[in-house]
């Protein structure tokens, strides 16, 4: 008997030992579609995020992103992951038009689904299990009271992707918060046209002292621009979000300040939650935000070392 025990005893630990072995092996796979094009470092950072956090938990992790910013051809990657069936997707949620319908069919099929950056005041609308990122419209109306307060009575946001629902809105909520003194300068993101926009819009609005771009693809032309024209002193100049560029800018006092919506975060977080909600069932009860916060020179030193980390 107590040889019978013994084997009992090392029957069930071998086993016991094999499936631990068998979970730990398991390897859940999410999918990430962003409308980030290669050439903004914005995205770099994101897709850092979420690589890290893959890495951490063992899951396989695929990005995928347009050539170009383009709502067609991101509706087709999003369709394509959602055929390869992952255990999670993560989207940004640009075009509500373009991305409702099948992210609706991904929630329908059991596939949980988690946006990030855009979107996040309908996306719920469509079967997304919980947001990451920030409200661009109140992002936009903060950083117009940030102008005021600095003396700026008539700006403009420059808009280098109009269409984008989550750029649209920063504008908005910026425009809103002048009450009727800021206008939109819709560009391309191409970074001549850019600056030569910008230069062109102040040429022939003198009265207009404040300048908002909505990232670093317009905001880096622009202050290319207001040092080709010896004009830094002359605007408070504005952006959302954080590249090396703006930080440097932001450092030599060239630039007043950058919203920052963390967005190593908005990588990282969505693939923690989908791991856990996979092996699990855990998820946080509702969005998680990641901004709006300011970055100005006084602590932009501090964010340009996590920055060149590729976190920040």
């Amino acid at each position: 008997m107590a040889r019978l025990s013994h084997w009992l005893l090392a029957s069930t630990t071998a086993v016991a030992l094999m499936a631990g072995t068998v979970q730990a092996q398991e390897e859940n796979r999410f999918v990430m579609v962003t409308h980030g094009v290669p050439s903004d470092p914005f995205w770099s950072v994101v897709k850092n995020g979420a690589e890290a956090a893959a890495d951490t938990v063992g899951a396989e992790l695929e990005y995928r992103a347009p050539s170009t910013f383009d709502m067609a051809k991101m509706q087709q990657l999003v369709e394509a992951a959602v055929a390869s069936a992952p255990d999670g997707l993560i989207v940004s949620f640009t075009d509500e038009d373009a991305l409702g319908g099948i992210v609706q069919e991904a929630s329908d099929n059991g596939i949980p689904v988690i946006t990030i950056n855009s979107g996040g005041d309908v996306a719920q609308k469509y079967g997304s299990r919980l947001h990451v990122g920030q409200s661009e419209y109140e992002a936009g109306k903060q950083a117009a009271e940030r102008m005021q307060e600095m003396g700026v009575e008539k700006a403009v946001c420059v808009n280098h992707e109009q269409g984008n629902q989550g750029l649209d809105q920063r504008c908005d909520g910026f425009l809103e918060g002048f009450d009727g003194n800021a206008e939109q300068l819709a560009t391309t993101y191409d970074p001549t046209s850019i600056r030569n926009a910008i230069v062109a819009y102040l040429n022939e609005h003198s009265d207009v002292r404040g300048i908002l771009t909505l990232g670093a693809l317009a905001a880096e032309p622009m202050i290319q621009a207001m040092r080709e024209q010896g004009a830094t002193d002359m605007f408070t100049l504005g952006t959302f979000d954080l590249s090396p560029g703006i930080l440097e800018a932001l450092e030599a006092e060239e630039l007043d300040f950058a919203i920052d919506q963390q967005q190593y975060l908005q990588g990282y977080l969505p693939v923690m939650f989908l791991d856990q909600f996979a092996r699990n069932g855990l998820l946080p009860a509702g969005d998680v935000p990641t901004g709006p916060g300011f970055v100005t020179p006084d602590n932009a030193a501090q964010v340009l070392e996590l920055s060149e980390q590729g976190i920040r």
